[in-house]
Protein backbone atom coordinates (compact mmCIF):
# COMPACT_ATOMS: atom_id res chain seq x y z
CA UNK A 1 0.00 0.00 0.00
CA UNK A 2 1.08 3.27 -0.60
CA UNK A 3 1.78 5.60 2.11
CA UNK A 4 -0.36 8.95 2.49
CA UNK A 5 1.06 12.09 3.79
CA UNK A 6 -0.60 15.14 5.27
CA UNK A 7 -1.07 18.21 2.26
CA UNK A 8 2.22 19.52 2.40
CA UNK A 9 1.64 23.28 1.87
CA UNK A 10 2.90 25.07 -1.34
CA UNK A 11 3.42 28.34 -2.65
CA UNK A 12 4.38 29.95 -6.28
CA UNK A 13 7.93 31.41 -5.90
CA UNK A 14 8.33 35.04 -6.78
CA UNK A 15 10.71 37.07 -8.69
CA UNK A 16 12.82 38.96 -6.15
CA UNK A 17 13.05 41.96 -8.78
CA UNK A 18 9.74 42.59 -9.58
CA UNK A 19 8.02 40.29 -6.58
CA UNK A 20 5.90 39.12 -9.95
CA UNK A 21 4.71 35.08 -10.15
CA UNK A 22 7.24 32.99 -11.56
CA UNK A 23 6.73 29.71 -13.31
CA UNK A 24 8.27 27.72 -9.94
CA UNK A 25 6.06 25.76 -7.24
CA UNK A 26 7.60 25.03 -4.04
CA UNK A 27 6.80 22.97 -1.10
CA UNK A 28 7.48 23.89 2.39
CA UNK A 29 9.96 21.17 2.53
CA UNK A 30 11.66 22.52 -0.50
CA UNK A 31 15.57 23.66 -0.26
CA UNK A 32 17.10 25.58 -3.56
CA UNK A 33 20.75 26.39 -3.66
CA UNK A 34 22.54 27.97 -6.00
CA UNK A 35 19.11 28.22 -8.18
CA UNK A 36 18.93 30.00 -11.24
CA UNK A 37 15.36 31.90 -11.43
CA UNK A 38 14.13 33.19 -14.50
CA UNK A 39 11.34 35.90 -14.44
CA UNK A 40 9.58 35.84 -17.71
CA UNK A 41 7.63 38.93 -16.46
CA UNK A 42 11.37 41.24 -16.18
CA UNK A 43 13.65 38.84 -17.67
CA UNK A 44 15.88 38.75 -15.02
CA UNK A 45 17.48 35.42 -14.21
CA UNK A 46 18.52 35.85 -10.32
CA UNK A 47 20.72 33.00 -8.87
CA UNK A 48 19.07 32.38 -5.18
CA UNK A 49 19.02 29.85 -2.10
CA UNK A 50 15.86 29.08 -0.70
CA UNK A 51 15.12 26.88 2.65
CA UNK A 52 11.26 26.76 4.02
CA UNK A 53 10.44 30.14 2.47
CA UNK A 54 12.83 31.90 3.00
CA UNK A 55 14.87 33.32 -0.28
CA UNK A 56 18.47 34.63 0.12
CA UNK A 57 19.50 36.33 -2.81
CA UNK A 58 23.04 35.40 -4.05
CA UNK A 59 25.04 38.60 -5.38
CA UNK A 60 27.88 37.30 -7.66
CA UNK A 61 30.89 39.10 -8.00
CA UNK A 62 31.60 41.53 -11.06
CA UNK A 63 33.69 40.34 -13.63
CA UNK A 64 37.04 42.02 -13.11
CA UNK A 65 39.14 43.13 -15.95
CA UNK A 66 42.74 42.02 -16.40
CA UNK A 67 45.92 44.67 -16.25
CA UNK A 68 49.12 43.65 -17.75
Amino acid sequence: MMERRSPSKTKWLLCPVCKSKTRVRIRDDTILENFPLYCPKCKNETLINMISFRITVIKEPDAKTQSR
